[in-house]
């Protein structure tokens, strides 16, 4: 049967219909932004210091040095995803958090379709890389949250597709210009999220392949002499991409003052053992056996067909496993890379026909209209409160069943104005409701409080010798904390302490008139 040529159709058909890439985005968009999805995409409160950070930055015309929101008032603080933190503000003040979701919604969604469009052009079988897409984007279900960790997915997907393109025969003087790009891109990725390291292990292996490749090659004729020349050229090429790279970092409000933070950060054992996107993944959970399936999958490929592979993909592929095995916040990335390195290596079922005449159709549709006809509906209809007409699309909130929502109604009216503790996980919401009335003792900005404030934060909250030692250190007059955890428990039956509100999800402790009189008269910290 002969394939169909799609050259054949009239322009407007090649441009107007929709490829697999296109329904994947589309689709992502819509169940992310028009389901129950859309509160989980706020299931991490910390988005609430991001939009509020962003909102004071747009207010005072100024990036922050030392922060607001905690009782811990004017310490140092880097605010190094600023530019993400002014994106949501602004969203946020325009749309409410039907805007927050939106943005997430598309960069999550142009991250899985760009992925499914680049494992395909790489000689995935399109079936197949069907069935990968939807296990990355299972396997990353997880991390589907109004965090800018989403765009370091985007910025990541971006330098494998500019680095391998440059790399393959054939495309190196077509893209090699797109090389110049990674430097510029480097100047947002670098503002938005600290994820910007991850460029320079992208970077560094394609660098090392061309290093290997221009050491080993003996010139025993012409062809391996221009293979050597070649190489050399690109090492030379990657040298200087790199090293404008670097010079890009810092160019950020913090100078080299961010990579010393950043690197005392993840070198911090204690912070690394007890966060818990940097703890290993656990195999139990939905995603995560959607991540081993990929694993799995990965793993047959390598014994069927792993010759085949470049020492660039031999090294993305060992990082993509053991980044995922680490930690479970690079689960996302490593599944990306796994798909776009193992689906190539997959049987190409070139023996089904239709598949391969809709893989030929496919290849030639590139108009992503729809795509863009999406995003701008989904944002006007954001703008427009969430509503079509007189219909209700959109309600994007944060979930009363996991956030103190209506504990936090009862503080806002109460006329408390002490600062509050609760768990750091709830920190966020809090200052995204209470500030700038109530500052927070604790949120997620782990860096931030460091790991003496932790180490006594833990062990309180965990109930564990000494548990009281936080309260002496830190005068606390205010307690929101979840109704069945164990500190609640304890505080419950402590002298000082007095229940003035409870729900299902949370309750909140005063101190006793005389025990507030003394917490007020002590020096903060």
């Amino acid at each position: 049967m002969r394939t169909p040529q799609v050259s054949s159709y009239p322009w407007w058909l090649r441009w107007g219909m929709p490829s697999f890439a296109d329904l994947i985005f589309v689709g992502l968009l819509g169940v992310l932004v028009f389901t129950p999805l859309s509160v989980k995409l706020l299931g991490d409160a910390g988005i609430g210091w991001h939009i509020r950070n962003g909102q004071q930055i747009l207010a005072t015309h100024a990036i922050p040095r030392f922060d607001s929101f905690s009782s811990s008032l004017w310490q140092p603080w880097f605010a190094w995803e600023w530019l993400y933190d002014i994106a949501v503000g602004k969203l946020e003040a325009w749309c409410g958090l039907n805007g927050v979701v939106w943005l997430t919604a598309v960069v999550i969604a142009t991250v899985f379709a760009w992925m499914f469009r680049l494992a395909v052009a790489r000689g995935t079988n399109l079936l197949l890389a069907l069935v990968l897409t939807l296990l990355a984007m299972s396997a990353s279900m997880i991390h589907f949250l109004a965090r800018p960790h989403v765009f370091s997915w985007l910025f990541a997907l971006a330098w494998f597709w500019i680095l391998d393109s440059t790399d393959r025969a054939g495309l190196q003087r077509h893209r090699a210009r797109w090389l110049w790009a990674l430097p510029l891109s480097m100047l947002l990725w670098v503002n938005v999220h600290g994820g910007f390291l991850l460029g320079f292990v992208l970077l560094g292996i394609y660098w090392l392949e061309a290093l290997w490749t221009w050491v080993t090659t003996r010139e025993t004729g012409l062809e391996d002499t221009l293979q050597k020349i070649a190489s050399g050229q690109r090492v030379r090429q990657l040298t200087w991409i790199g090293l404008l790279s670097i010079v890009a970092t810092f160019i950020n409000p913090y100078g080299w003052n961010l990579h010393a933070h950043i690197y005392s950060y993840l070198t911090n054992r204690f912070l690394m053992d007890h966060i818990d996107e940097f703890q290993s993944p656990n195999f139990h959970g939905i995603a995560q056996r959607c991540f081993l399936a990929l694993l799995l999958i990965a793993i047959a490929a390598l014994a069927a067909r792993g010759r085949k592979l470049r020492l660039s993909e031999i090294l993305l592929l060992l990082f993509a496993v053991y980044a995922g095995l680490y930690a479970s916040r690079n689960i996302p990335v490593s599944s990306v890379l796994l798909v776009l390195i193992v689906g190539p290596l997959l049987p190409s079922l070139e023996s089904w026909g239709f598949v391969h005449r809709m893989s030929a159709v496919d290849s030639q549709l590139g108009g992503h209209v729809w795509p863009i006809f999406a995003t701008v509906a989904v944002l006007l209809i954001a703008a427009n409160g969430g509503r079509a007409g007189s219909t209700f699309l959109m309600n994007a909130h944060f979930d009363p069943a996991r956030m103190p929502v209506e504990a936090v109604n009862f503080i806002e009216h109460s006329g408390v104005r002490a600062p509050v503790l609760s768990p750091d996980y709830w920190g966020g919401y809090l200052i995204y409701r209470l500030y700038p009335h109530n500052t927070v003792v604790i949120d997620d900005r782990h860096d931030f409080y460091g790991e003496p404030f932790l180490r006594l934060y833990l062990k309180m909250i965990h109930v564990e010798p000494d548990w009281d030692e936080f309260f002496k250190v830190h005068h606390v007059s205010c307690l929101l904390l979840p109704r069945n955890a164990a500190l609640t428990t304890v505080i419950s039956g402590t002298e000082g302490w007095k229940s003035v509100y409870s729900d299902d999800v949370a309750i909140v402790f005063r101190r006793t008139e005389q025990d507030r009189e003394d917490t007020d008269r002590a020096p903060s910290r």
